[in-house]
């Protein structure tokens, strides 16, 4: 079963526009999370999202000099732009992550991919409940299950956010939840804004700008030095039904 892993990623952002290839400990974003996925060892192809937008040629450059694969689709529609990327690279599975996270953990992405397997899902994710911190959220899906969101979901954020559609609708999907041994989520290692990446920024040099720490080093290296969650402590996480 070859698994095709998405990464959603443009240029414009409402907080932190262009932040997908800013700088982080002397690579773009959106090379730690490619250089990080690559350490999967459950997925089969990766391949990053982006938009039609001129803005996003940027990102097909990026993907050239990352030698990673890159599909260009619709910038509103996130949800057309997933399908129409799994349709370019067919697979029985395909996973969603966001460019925007570069703390992304291969071993939780390989766990998240195991248990859709086994519970042999239609969608399994970390992200309900969240007890990861925010930033490692994983989501696998059918591909069958794609196109049925594609065809029914009607709702703006169900566009936008590509996996709602799935997992608020428990009696069509079989849904699997992963979940940590330990409540974390209280944690934010994402990246919306500039406080979120002057954390990020601190997590790269504490581990001399390298990408090959897992998550749980990160949570040591918090716990040894909690003022790390104050960088970004006041930053409020949109909902799913803003824009």
């Amino acid at each position: 079963m070859i698994t095709l892993a998405i990464i959603q990623a443009r240029m414009g952002s409402n907080r932190l526009p262009g932040k997908v290839l800013m700088d982080l400990g002397g690579q773009t974003v959106l090379a730690r999370v490619v250089r990080r996925l690559e350490r999967s060892q459950q997925i089969g192809k990766l391949v990053v999202a982006t938009t039609s937008a001129p803005a996003d040629d940027e990102i097909v450059n990026e993907c050239e000099r990352l030698q990673v694969s890159c599909f260009r689709g619709s910038e509103g529609d996130v949800l057309d732009r997933y399908y129409q990327a799994a349709r370019s690279y067919p697979s029985y599975a395909g996973g969603r992550i966001t460019s925007d996270c570069p703390l992304i953990d291969p071993q939780v992405v390989d766990e998240t991919i195991r248990v859709f397997r086994d519970e042999h899902a239609d969608y399994a994710g970390n992200v309900f409940p969240r007890t990861y911190p925010r930033g490692l959220d994983a989501e696998v899906f059918t591909s069958a299950a794609l196109e049925h969101a594609w065809r029914e979901a009607r709702e703006s954020y169900e566009r936008e956010h590509v996996t709602p559609y799935l997992y608020e609708h428990p009696k069509t999907f079989r849904l699997a939840s992963i979940r940590g041994d330990v409540d974390h989520s209280h944690y934010r290692w994402t990246l919306d804004t500039p406080g979120d990446l002057e954390f990020l920024r601190a997590i790269y040099s504490r581990f001399d700008s390298r990408d090959d720490f897992d998550w749980q080093d990160v949570i040591a290296l918090m716990e040894r030095e909690p003022e790390l969650a104050e960088l970004n402590s006041q930053v409020l996480q949109k909902s799913l039904r803003e824009h």
